[in-house]
């Protein structure tokens, strides 16, 4: 194996999560008042966190009070409706089961909220992931693409630097993998185009998961 170590993005590159993520972001909306966004506004917005997709998600002008409610409401929906209709990838179980059988160690990072990130974990891919970590910014550990996440997962797996690669469909993720100095490849059934991919520095890329099995062999 060229790496025995891979840290996967969540929303986007191992869960297809869109339709919950969305329709958490107008529950909020609606609960406020505000215009609710369409489905592909809510993938443009997703990548940096739950605080800053409900940023972006208010109107102009919306001011913090309107935030910090947003954000609250939509948590408290989201924590209960995660998995209305979330589902893995085509292709994703099964290249997670192929990794694990060859030895590989496999975590998550994402910037999803911690407190959503096991349990998604739990249902979708039990036993298949040695780690997992999710946002964690009130304990002070900066979300992507600050690499502080992605570092400490190394450490508490050993992983080697120079076996390990770094998975994510977002421009964020090509920045996290090269603020942790690790290689990234990018997926393009997620979030993002392989065109938006590229233009932001995407060095590999994979369409299939078994393109991805094929990049990290």
């Amino acid at each position: 194996m060229r790496y025995n170590t891979v840290i996967f993005d969540l929303d986007g590159t191992l869960l297809d999560t869109l339709d919950d993520l969305a329709a958490a972001v107008n529950h909020a909306l609606g609960e406020l008042g505000f215009p609710l966004r369409s489905r592909d506004e809510v993938r443009q917005f997703v990548g940096n966190g739950v605080a800053k997709l409900m940023e972006r998600a208010l109107p102009a002008g919306a001011n913090p009070a309107d935030a910090a409610r947003a954000l609250t409401i939509f948590k408290d929906y989201y924590t209960l409706h995660s998995k209305d209709r979330t589902a893995p990838y085509s292709g994703v179980p099964e290249l997670l089961k192929t990794l694990r059988e060859r030895g590989c160690k496999l975590a998550v990072v994402s910037n999803k909220f911690d407190g959503a990130v096991e349990p998604l974990m739990e249902d979708y891919f039990p036993g298949l992931l040695d780690l997992s970590a999710g946002e964690d910014e009130d304990h002070g550990v900066p979300k992507k693409p600050h690499p502080a996440m992605v570092l400490r997962v190394m450490e508490t797996l050993g992983a080697d630097p120079g076996t390990t690669v770094y998975v994510g469909d977002s421009d964020v993720d090509i920045e996290t993998a090269q603020n942790a100095a690790l290689p990234c490849i990018s997926v393009t059934w997620g979030f993002r185009t392989r065109d938006f991919l590229t233009q932001h520095g995407a060095a590999a890329l994979a369409s299939t998961p078994g393109e991805l099995l094929t990049l990290i062999e």
